[in-house]
């Protein structure tokens, strides 16, 4: 045998010997995943928008003519209307507690930013609750106690909601709805459900501790903070139930929980 051919035969047998190697140990190998077996779908253009996780259906409107309900207004000009369903369910001392604009908007973002570090006063659909946040002193000079009187602060909004009846609260929420998943569409959200969220907040909200009182604080800077690192890094929701006092927190807790299953699937 020549030399060229000899060489030749050597290539050829080197060659299938790393073929057959690579075949032998091919699951060991990186790279891409094994080709599946099944045919891929075919081109579909945009993905198909998932259905809720918790369906919610609105309340059908009424001819206006019957005297009951009218046709929802637009987003924008809702104020008025969703500020007369707001006292009509929770009662007439609701209404100085309320801001004046984007209600609805304010609300939405409300609930989407309350299990996140913090909610910006500017998108709060509240106003300030009256007087001044208070402290009581320890012996250690650089902790600080959550005074008691600042859970009188909270009693005329946790008496309101927990005095209102659960389903009079779920009527005017799916009444609303439209309006509301309108609300969190524009907030960045077009393919996702307000109601999913809703419920995902409120199962975040029940998860809350309930620490002994009086709470520690520490004051780092200019404002107060929670001297229980674990405590310190709840979201802003839990922080607020924990800043309401425990009764407060637990009237609050057990409103979540009868409403839960009035706008969740089992």
């Amino acid at each position: 045998m020549k030399d060229p051919e000899v060489k030749l035969l050597i290539v050829l047998v080197l060659l299938a010997g790393i073929v057959a190697a690579l075949w032998f140990y091919r699951d060991l190998l990186p790279g891409d995943e094994p080709a599946s077996t099944q045919a891929e779908p075919a081109d579909a253009g945009e993905p198909e928008r998932r259905g809720p996780i918790h369906p919610l259906a609105p309340i059908d409107p009424v001819d206006p003519l019957d005297g009951k309900l009218v046709p929802l207004p637009a987003l924008d000009d809702s104020d008025s209307y969703f500020l007369l369903a707001l006292v009509d369910t929770f009662g007439a001392d609701l209404r100085p507690v309320l801001v004046n604009d984007a209600l609805i908007d304010k609300f939405v973002a409300t609930v989407d930013n309350l299990p996140r570090k913090h909610v910006p006063e500017k998108i709060r659909p509240v106003n300030k609750l009256p007087g001044a946040f208070t402290t009581g002193a320890t012996e250690d000079k650089e902790q600080f106690l959550v005074s008691t009187s600042n859970y009188s602060r909270y009693d005329l909004l946790v008496g309101l909601i927990s005095n209102a009846d659960p389903a009079a609260i779920v009527a005017s929420y799916r009444r609303f709805y439209p309006l509301m998943q309108e609300s969190y569409e524009r907030l960045g959200y077009p393919d996702a459900y307000f109601n999913d969220r809703v419920v995902e907040v409120i199962d975040h909200l029940l998860l809350t501790p309930a620490p002994a009182e009086p709470i520690l604080l520490v004051q780092p800077h200019v404002l107060y903070e929670f001297a229980d690192p674990e405590l310190e890094a709840l979201s802003a929701g839990q922080k607020l139930l924990l800043r309401m006092g425990s009764e407060h927190a637990a009237k609050i807790k057990s409103v979540l929980r009868n409403l839960r299953p009035l706008i969740a699937q089992p």
